[in-house]
Parts: structure tokens; C-alpha cells; sequence
């Protein structure tokens, strides 16, 4: 029908005339400038929308939930800038949105944001403002009637160029995540006025000081010239002093943000021994600052730590010590000694999650183990001897399955292991698929009659013991959750104190793990729904663990 309408106006006449007698098309036409700008003013709230719900959803969550959120507020500024009347005046966006940006700034640099809702709020609301300014900016240069259909073709042709180059483009043009600092500062140079100043010296000393200040970052990373944090704190505030004085000038607020964003970042940045970024997320193995341990990250979340040289700096050989939540005496360590002296003999375990590989170093003679990882470029990192050797030291005939642990889990013979150890959730980004009634159902079939699971709980974000609790409880089983108190962290070592929950279908499964007060027995919460593969509860989650922080920190 559409076709139909098409070629019947192609083929009826003219009526310009009649248009310019009703007044409707007196306007010129748009210039290439003017698309170009329309272009732009869709492009950039677009972008913004995707790198935001990636930073969200990486950071806290995986789930629907958190990409509504950005979603929502994407379109509510269409639905507000586009009204008669809008209800947030344009000139009030155009005054707020600088500041917005300058919390998110200092936020990053100065004075991290502890708590996860204040984090996300603060990214939505950059978001927003933005979004709603160059939107409001769009609605400000509509054309004539005549010409709208035009307009908002080119918007729509805006949006899809932003969204294939932030989504598509960018992991493969960049490392790490550099679309999302690109594009704040983009949404700052979208504002109305930008222009070089000609005649403000002291914005083009500002843009100067910053172009000079770029090699002496260079410096200042690379040679030891006595730069202490003192010292950055200071050019930090001094810096953010004049974002406050330049914040009405487009272009100088800009440059400032766009060099306190990337030289912070350059400047933080621990020596890179090895970096990727694909579909998962940007993978880093870095070197700690005294040269003794490498770490891998995936993103801002560390995944396992080695130690590759001594006090002396000399490069480590042989069997590489436990050490970060693996360290003897934790959690981990005593589940998998706990299902070593209660089996007649060698044990068959999987763990989910591969990370460094280090449970390889936990292989007895005889046992078998089976890591199911989800990211090739993780298998890759685990193998390199050269950033990590825990596999290619203990077990370097370790099986390594690729693909979802869930599904490829499922083509083990039932009864297979005597430990399953879900080690998916230090992350931020949680696969709740992992976490849920069906998936503790598959776990505990594939346990040989007197097995356990065990799942690794700690998290930043959120809290998982409960859910837990409750999916055993759903599944007919007992759970038991580790905190520590027998043994202390010690960050000079790289000693981390792991939160772990061991599952099993009756307590004298447990082994010595019952008979140890640091293992208690962990009840679902009546008032808590089980997570199934059809409900879970990141929110409730994330206020559990705000409300258990505040109280270890009013204790």
C-alpha cells in the first residue's frame, strides 16, 4: 500500500503553486550545513545512549532492567524537546547540563561515587541532559513544513550513524572504552556558540596550556620526575577551578573535559602487559606498580593476580603460589580440601569461570578438571605462560570447554563431578542465567551422589548469598556461606578473603565444612523470591548490599 502511494504521487502533479499561496513554503531550503548540524544533533544523544547502557550494564548487571532505564529517558527527550511548550525550557538544559557533566567528572577523577545507585543515577542524568539539549537544539532549527519530512529522515539517519559507530565501530577501533569520554565531550561541543576566540586570549591560553600539558603527560607517566598524588590532586582541582570559570565558553569547557578525561586516564593506568577488547568487554593484564605481580582485569573489576618476580625482582620459576581469593586457608582452598579428604580417591571437578586458571594449581595426581569459559580471548590469556602460568605449570593438559557453561555444562554425563565451582560472579556484569532454580537443578545433577557446589559471591554491587540460599533451598538442598574470620586479607600479599556458598544435598556432604562455625548453615529468606530463569531481582539485591555495608560500617 505504501508502494502504491508512492507511485501515485509520483505520477500526480505539481502543487507547489498552491503551496506558496497558503504561506506554508516561504523558507529556503536547508543548506549541506544545515544537514550536516541536524546529522550531528541526532548522532551524538544516540551514541551516548548505547555507551551509557554498556557502561551500566557492564558495571552492575547484565539484565533488561538497566537497558530500560537509559531507553526510557533516550526517548522522553524526543517526547520534551519536541512539545509546543516544553516541559524543561531549552535555556534551563543549556544551563545545567555543564554542571551535570562537571559532577560526572569529578566523579571519575577526584571523589569516586561509592554507592552503585548514586553511580548510575549520575550517568543517567548526564544522559538525559545531553540528550535533551541537542535534542532541544534539533527542535530549535526545524525548517518549514515543506521541508520536515526531509528533517526527520536526516535525524533518523543521525541516530544510525551514532549507533553503528558507537556500537559496531568503536570495539574495534579502540582498546578500551574510549566512545564514551569521546562522546561527552562531542555532546559538550553540540551546544550553541562554538566558535574559536578570536578575541578571548585568555581562552586561547587555556587551549594552549592544554595542547603543551599533553607531552609533559607523556613525561610524567614515563620518567620519574618526583609526581606524587599530592601533586596530581592539586592540577586536578586546578584544572576543575577552571572548568568552573570557562563553563559558559563551548570550546574551552570542552578542551578541559577532554583532557582531564584522558590524561586521567592515561595517567592512571597501570603499565599494560597485554590488553583486548571484543564482545565481552575490554580484558587487560597489568603490572602492579612495584613489578611483582601481574593482574588481569576485565574492565575495572580484577579477575586474579600472580606473582611473577621476587623482592629482589627477579623473574619466578615453577609452581606458582596461591595467592588473591585462592590463598591456602580461604574459602576456595577449603572447600576443594574439604571434597579431597572426603573422597575414597581422585576427584573430577569443573569450575565456571576460568580467569587466570589458577585452580589448576589445586589439580591432585589424578584429578580431573574441566573449566567452562564463555570468552576465547580468556582461554588465550590463561595458556600464555608468559602472562599467567598456573595452567601450563600444574595442569597443562586442562580441559577447557568454550562456550555458555550452562549449555555446554548440560552434555555432561549426569553424576559427573564431585565439585562444581561457579567462580561468574566477582564481575560486575553477572550472568543471573547462572544464578537461578533451573540452573542449582543442573549443578546438582551432574554432582555425583555426595557432590557439592560452590559458588564464588563476592561482589561490589550486589548481594548474593541469599539468592543463594534460596535457590538450594528451591532445589531440595542446604547451603553454607563462608565470610571469612579464620583468616585475614593482606593486601601486601594480594591476599583477598572470598565470600563463598557451598551447596550440597545433605550436611554430611559438607565433610569438615560442617563442623566449622566459619560455615554456617545460610536459610532462604522466606520474604525473598527464589531467581528463576524468569525472575530475578537485581534491584532488591542492590539494596541488600547498601543496607549490609552500612551496617559493617556502623559496627
Amino acid at each position: 500500500l505504501i508502494a502504491a502511494c508512492g507511485a501515485l504521487l509520483l505520477r500526480s502533479p505539481n502543487r507547489l503553486a498552491d503551496a506558496k499561496t497558503t504561506g506554508l513554503d516561504e523558507a529556503i531550503a536547508p543548506s549541506r550545513r544545515d544537514i550536516a548540524i541536524w546529522v550531528a544533533l541526532a548522532a551524538v544523544p544516540s551514541g551516548l545512549l548505547i555507551a551509557v547502557t554498556a557502561h551500566i550494564s557492564t558495571d552492575v548487571a547484565a539484565v533488561p532492567l538497566l537497558w530500560v532505564a537509559p531507553l526510557a529517558l533516550y526517548l522522553l527527550t524526543f517526547v520534551i524537546a519536541f512539545q509546543t511548550r516544553p516541559l524543561i525550557p531549552h535555556k534551563f538544559v543549556l544551563a545545567v547540563q555543564p554542571f551535570f557533566i562537571m559532577a560526572l567528572v569529578v566523579a571519575i577523577l577526584a571523589f569516586p561515587v561509592t554507592s552503585t545507585i548514586g553511580l548510575i543515577a549520575l550517568h543517567l542524568l548526564v544522559l538525559f541532559a545531553s540528550a535533551l539539549m541537542c535534542h532541544g537544539e534539533l527542535a530549535r532549527r526545524r525548517p518549514a513544513p515543506r521541508h520536515l519530512t526531509a528533517f526527520y529522515m536526516w535525524i533518523s539517519a543521525g541516530g544510525m550513524i551514532g549507533g553503528i559507530a558507537t556500537g559496531l565501530a568503536a570495539p574495534h577501533l579502540f582498546n578500551w572504552v574510549a566512545e564514551y569520554p569521546i562522546l561527552i565531550v562531542l555532546a559538550l561541543l553540540c551546544r550553541p556558540g562554538l566558535s574559536w576566540p578570536v578575541r578571548r586570549s585568555g581562552q586561547i591560553l587555556l587551549i594552549a596550556g592544554l595542547i603543551v600539558a599533553l607531552p609533559f603527560s607523556y613525561v610524567v607517566k614515563n620518567y620519574d620526575v618526583g609526581f606524587n598524588a599530592q601533586t596530581y590532586l592539586v592540577c586536578v582541582g586546578v584544572l576543575l577551578g577552571l572548568t568552573a570559570k570557562f563553563w559558559r565558553a563551548t570550546l574551552p569547557f570542552a578542551a578541559l573535559v577532554a583532557f582531564l578525561l584522558f590524561a586521567n586516564s592515561y595517567f592512571n593506568e597501570a603499565p599494560v602487559v597485554y590488553k583486548v577488547r571484543n564482545f565481552f568487554g575490554v580484558l587487560s593484564v597489568t603490572d602492579t606498580s612495584d613489578g611483582k605481580y601481574h593482574v588481569l582485569w576485565h574492565g575495572t573489576t580484577a579477575q586474579g593476580t600472580q606473582q611473577v618476580r621476587d623482592d629482589e625482582s627477579n623473574a619466578l620459576t615453577g609452581r606458582p603460589e596461591m595467592i588473591a581469593e585462592f590463598f591456602k586457608g580461604a574459602g576456595i582452598s577449603q572447600t576443594l580440601d574439604a571434597v579431597h579428604k572426603r573422597a575414597p580417591g581422585p576427584i573430577s571437578f569443573a569450575v565456571i569461570g576460568l580467569g587466570t586458571g589458577a585452580l589448576a594449581c589445586q589439580v591432585r595426581a589424578g584429578d580431573t578438571l574441566t573449566y567452562y569459559e564463555i570468552d576465547p580471548d580468556i582461554a588465550r590469556i590463561a595458556r600464555n605462560s608468559e602472562l599467567f602460568n598456573y595452567m601450563s605449570e600444574c595442569a597443562p593438559d586442562t580441559k577447557v570447554v568454550i562456550g555458555d557453561a550452562r549449555l555446554r555444562i548440560a552434555d555432561a554425563p549426569d553424576g559427573s563431578y564431585d565439585l562444581i565451582f561457579v567462580d561468574a560472579f566477582i564481575g560486575a556484569a553477572i550472568p543471573i542465567h547462572l544464578l537461578t532454580r533451573e540452573a542449582m537443578a543442573l549443578y546438582i545433577k551432574k554432582l555425583k551422589p555426595d557432590g557439592i557446589v560452590a559458588m564464588h559471591i563476592s561482589n561490589l554491587n550486589l548481594e548474593l548469598a541469599s539468592v543463594a540460599a534460596g535457590v538450594a533451598e528451591a532445589n531440595g538442598a542446604i547451603a553454607r556461606v563462608y565470610d571469612g574470620g579464620d583468616v585475614q586479607a593482606d593486601p601486601a600479599l594480594h591476599h583477598w578473603v572470598p565470600r563463598v556458598a557451598a551447596i550440597a544435598r545433605r550436611d554430611e556432604d559438607f565433610g569438615e565444612l560442617a563442623q566449622s562455625r566459619f560455615w554456617p548453615v545460610r536459610a532462604a529468606d522466606p520474604n525473598q523470591r527464589v531467581w528463576t530463569d524468569d525472575y530475578s531481582n537485581i534491584i532488591g539485591a542492590i539494596l541488600r548490599n547498601v543496607r549490609e555495608k552500612r551496617a559493617q560500617a556502623g559496627h
